[in-house]
């Protein structure tokens, strides 16, 4: 089994029904080992839209990183996520943030995900959860890079 940290977010409806339906679909496969709170963050990039509410949980998982990918979609499919554009509001985002140390970087998937050391509404929650982490391509904690940003 792997481990692997997956952003959740939300801005449209009900946003805590959104994140808690897709936690929910997780779970009904995997075993959820830590969920952060959730946190209410402005919007980055597209301004003119509602806040979102996020939160980072940490699941065990026996698919590989592109086959955990799909699933994720297929979550996101499942409530419904209309693509729109860049940063543009949505009813649920799922995000693969680290599958256990790995480097990876393909067409379809990045990990760890590119942005993470510059949103606080990723490493907020992330460091809630495990802040001791070390980011495998910037060799610093969770919390460290937390730090930098605040």
């Amino acid at each position: 089994m792997h481990k692997a940290y997956i952003a959740l977010g939300s801005n449209l409806g009900d946003k805590e029904k959104n994140i808690k339906k897709a936690l929910s679909l997780i779970e009904k496969k995997y075993i959820i080992l830590k969920t952060s709170s959730f946190y209410k963050t402005e919007p980055v990039g597209f301004l003119n839209q509602d806040w979102f509410l996020n939160c980072v949980v940490k699941i065990k998982t026996n698919l590989k990183p592109l086959k955990l990918l799909e699933f994720l979609k297929n979550i996101e499919k499942k409530l419904k996520r209309i693509k729109t554009f860049k940063n543009g509001p949505r009813i649920i985002d799922l995000d693969i943030l680290f599958y256990e140390d790995k480097i990876i970087s393909e067409k379809k998937l990045t990990i760890p995900h590119p942005e993470i050391h510059k949103r606080l509404f990723v490493l907020e929650p992330m460091c809630e959860i495990e802040k001791d982490f070390v980011h495998p391509i910037l060799q610093k904690t969770i919390l460290a890079l937390k730090n930098e940003l605040s």
